[in-house]
């Protein structure tokens, strides 16, 4: 029977799914991030921008081939076999868990611009817990309530961006811009440092193809989400990036802690525009969480029916995975109260850092996938121009995300690497444990043809 709380994504809701699990909190610092580089950091967004395009259309492909829940994991294991899906689905899960940890306490700073003076350990905490779990009933609603609630967020968080973004050209100033190179190096280098701060713009551009399950029909509809969540927050970032370098001035906005609210005070005067930029941000991230929350169930639920993670995520209720977005909160509540209570502000970093690594291994595998893919199909049933165009659009993919690896920096590859190591434990006690299921199921019947004829023996 058809479950009222269970309703499957359509196009604009698998659209708003990417779009709001791209579009997190980073997006109102972002401006301010880049102003160092000179304007060359819209060219560096600019080709970024292609790169993702690219692999989102890959990632569109690939839901055409397997249009299952999973998404990455699913395509790495298919094609590679358990160790490239369960390596796919561990760092997956690990940066979905740690990164909704570091969005609740983003959204903790917001929140104190919108309440200010009430500023406590116990009253942080408190807050950022609330971002966590908030999300968490949202998704054990059922996927009905999911859909819903990032529809209605995205809008939100999109109505102002936009509105800024729109508004900032008809207050646009080129004399605001600087230099086209504001470093001291080349351009190519100034362009290369800031894709380094850019490069983790677009994480989220898989979401669609990770709930594949739970969108209709997924062959079209997850690819076409994907681009038009990719191409939206491309909008959103490039008009409102460029709105904001062309109304503040350059060498304020290089200093600047909230340039959105900046340009909005220069577009109309006064101090209103913090409170309006933070109710903004707190939308935004709540509306990331909303998505990643069930993004960080989606893998290991996956995993699970393979055999890959325990058997308790692939636990299912509304069409969420109830124990992965359990799990999940835990998790990341964990941290967050480490990161509170202790004050150990240098392991939170060490594990964001962590994150930053583990999405690039789904991403390569799964470019990787679309080239295994395209190189052992029959030839004769594919037209060369369509072979050609698809094997471009996956190397590209591939190098995007291999970009993405080395901007990650030193730190955050060595912290990565050891993560990822540490799964190889869990994937061995986990093939071992289903190679001791499979072999007990093998001598099962062996065992019961013997029993008659040892009971007949003299």
């Amino acid at each position: 029977m058809h479950d009222r709380h269970t309703r499957r994504f359509g196009l604009g809701t698998a659209t708003a799914l990417v779009m709001g699990n791209i579009i997190g909190g980073g997006i109102f610092l972002l401006p301010a991030s880049v102003a160092p580089f000179g304007t060359v950091s819209l060219v560096a967004f600019g080709v970024l921008t292609l790169g993702a395009i690219a692999l989102a259309l890959v990632f569109g492909r690939l839901a055409q081939r397997h249009p299952d829940t999973g998404g990455p994991y699913v395509y790495a294991r298919e094609a590679f076999g358990d160790f490239a899906g369960f390596l796919s689905a561990w760092s997956y899960w690990t940066m979905a868990w740690v990164s909704n940890a570091a969005l609740a306490v983003a959204a903790v700073g917001y929140v104190h611009v919108l309440f200010p003076g009430h500023a406590s350990t116990g009253v942080d905490l408190t807050v950022a817990l609330a971002a966590l779990w908030l999300p968490a009933i949202s998704n054990f609603a059922g996927t009905r309530y999911v859909g819903a609630v990032q529809l209605v967020a995205t809008v939100l968080k999109f109505i102002p961006l936009l509105f800024i973004a729109i508004a900032g050209l008809f207050f646009f100033d080129a004399d605001n811009l600087g230099s086209f190179n504001a470093g001291s190096g080349s351009a190519l280098g100034g362009l290369s440092a800031a894709a380094a701060f850019l490069l983790y713009s677009y994480l989220g551009l898989e979401s669609a193809a990770m709930s594949a399950g739970e969108v209709r029909n997924p062959q079209r509809n997850v690819g076409r989400a994907t681009v038009l969540g990719v191409v939206g927050a491309a909008v959103v970032y490039l008009l409102g990036t460029v709105s904001v370098f062309g109304t503040v001035p350059h060498d304020k906005l290089v200093d600047s802690k909230a340039p959105f609210s900046d340009a909005i005070n220069v577009m109309f005067g006064g101090h209103w525009g913090g409170m309006l930029v933070a109710a903004a941000a707190v939308i935004s991230i709540v509306g990331a969480l909303n998505g990643w929350t069930l993004m960080s169930a989606q893998s290991p639920y996956a995993a699970a029916q393979d055999g890959l993670f325990p058997a308790a995520f692939q636990k299912k209720r509304r069409g969420v995975p109830t124990f992965g977005v359990l799990a999940s909160a835990i998790l990341a509540s964990a941290l967050t109260v480490i990161n509170y209570v202790s004050g150990a502000g240098g392991v939170f970093e060490i594990l964001v850092l962590i994150t930053t690594f583990s999405a690039t291994v789904p991403y390569l595998l799964a470019a990787a996938a679309q080239v295994y893919y395209l190189l052992t199909g029959r030839r004769d049933e594919v037209r060369p121009g369509r072979f050609a165009r698809d094997l471009i659009l996956a190397l590209v993919a591939f190098g995007f995300t291999f970009w993405l690896v080395a901007g990650a920096g030193y730190a955050a590859i060595y912290q990565g690497v050891l993560f990822l190591f540490a799964g190889i434990l869990v994937y061995a006690w986990m093939r071992a444990r289903r190679t001791v299921r499979e072999r007990e199921a093998a001598e099962a019947p062996a065992a019961a043809e013997e029993a008659p004829k040892g009971i007949l023996a003299p």
